[in-house]
């Protein structure tokens, strides 16, 4: 049986052996591993600015059941002398523990992991020892993207302090195409180093230039569809309704049977029950809650709803004067909060105040569900809205979720003052 310390030292030999291969293959590329991300934090003030420039660590709305998406890209880890690992690991309990509430999935892109920024052995450990229950237990999903024998020896000199169960969570993933089937592709940050090796894997499979990833051409919706469609295609599809049916079924459910659930909006489902769902919706067919006995699979559908819009209830057009809204005075943000949403097109207006209503609703009895406006603010605000090109990154998040507190907790002043005749509430 193979020792834990030669199983170390046979790591190390294999990363080395790959760096070896990789200098042969294209030391002339002259591709930077740590190139400085237009998606890292710019913010000085950042209590772990020195970690978080380098945008090793990004989190970028949902995947497609609803739970949050965690990256960490190792190309853009510096030399080991270049950045302090223990506060690395610091930083990383600071974000998760932002989320680590709520179910997330964690996409790992090992590309690029060198000896020259590998954390030691010693480091992985601490690290995974630090990472307790709390942690592990609502992680839902974890993808090895481009995994090497290195990951895989890693993995064995791990395996004794691994749960069986914590293990089913993982999945490795050779091509970045696979993680189409899992996640929501557009929406993730992929270091451009990242993408480039992915494209070399591919050639080299097919020992030619990588063909394209191909993608099927849209259909054209059915006259039913309730999920990917617009709110004016919603609209007109269904008698001239405001109020989305989806919204309208699940935000009806949920007041009437899970205002005082611990944890409402923070759980996912079972991924085919909601694409089951999502079909009978699509189709035209009736849908009934109760039978499902479970109040997280309309929290999720509703979630899922407003995430597949092709544009998002607060508009592609505010979404500049929301992330700039937190350079306003903080007593004048309330005031300013309001502007922006007087703003929207009417049927958005009238949509959003419909959810924000229910929302404001959901915080009074945070003593029972423990969703006060701040927690609701870190599930809805990446679905009520995001760039139109691109995705959120960690430093957007911060301004995005400010402003949905806000909506929540001040939902009576900021949405007094424009009372339109066609407004629905809940």
């Amino acid at each position: 049986m193979i020792s834990t310390h030669d199983l170390e030292q046979l790591a190390e030999i294999e990363l080395q052996k790959e760096e070896e291969e990789e200098e042969e293959q294209g030391s002339s590329r002259g591709y930077p591993l740590a190139p400085s991300s237009g998606n890292a934090c710019q913010d000085m003030s950042h209590p772990y600015y020195d970690v978080a420039r380098h945008g090793i660590l990004q989190v970028t709305g949902d995947d497609k059941y609803g739970r949050k998406l965690i990256i960490f890209s190792s190309c853009c880890m510096p030399p080991s002398h270049q950045l302090n690992h223990h506060r690395l690991l610091e930083y990383l309990k600071y974000t998760l523990d932002q989320y680590v509430e709520s179910d997330y999935t964690v996409v790992y892109f090992h590309y690029g992991l060198r000896s020259s920024n590998k954390p030691s052995l010693r480091w992985l450990r601490e690290a995974y020892r630090e990472f307790d229950r709390k942690y592990k237990k609502n992680l839902k999903a974890l993808y090895v993207v481009h995994p090497t024998n290195f990951i895989r020896i890693i993995w064995n000199i791990f395996k004794p302090l691994i749960s069986h169960k914590f293990g089913k969570k993982l999945t490795y993933v050779n091509y970045l195409a696979e993680l189409r089937e899992h996640l929501n592709y557009d929406q993730l940050i992929i270091p451009p180093a990242v993408l480039r090796h992915d494209e070399e894997l591919r050639a080299a499979q097919k020992g030619g230039p990588p063909p394209p990833v191909k993608i099927p051409p849209p259909r054209p919706p059915l006259p039913t569809q309730q999920f990917g469609v617009s709110l004016q295609y919603i609209r007109e599809k269904n008698n001239g309704e405001l109020i989305p049916p989806v919204m309208c079924q699940t935000v009806s459910y949920l007041k009437r049977k899970g205002l005082k659930t611990e944890g409402i909006f923070r759980r996912s489902a079972r991924v085919q029950l909601i694409k089951d769902i999502q079909k009978l919706y699509n189709q035209g067919k009736p849908v009934s809650f109760e039978q499902y006995s479970d109040v997280h699979v309309p929290a999720v559908i509703l979630k899922t709803f407003l995430r597949e819009l092709p544009e998002p209830l607060l508009t592609f057009t505010l979404y500049d004067q929301i992330q700039d809204f937190t350079k306003v005075e903080s007593s004048l943000r309330a005031s300013r909060c309001k502007r922006i949403v007087e703003s929207l097109p009417e049927h958005n207006f009238i949509v959003v105040k419909y959810l924000i209503c229910f929302l404001h609703m959901v915080s009074q009895e945070s003593i029972s569900n423990k969703m006060s406006s701040s927690n609701l603010a870190c599930v809805f605000g990446v679905n009520l809205v995001w760039p139109p090109k691109g995705t959120i990154s960690l430093g957007a998040l911060a301004p995005l979720n400010i402003f949905t507190e806000l909506l929540i907790e001040h939902y009576h002043t900021i949405f007094s003052s424009r009372c339109l005749p066609q407004q629905v509430l809940p």
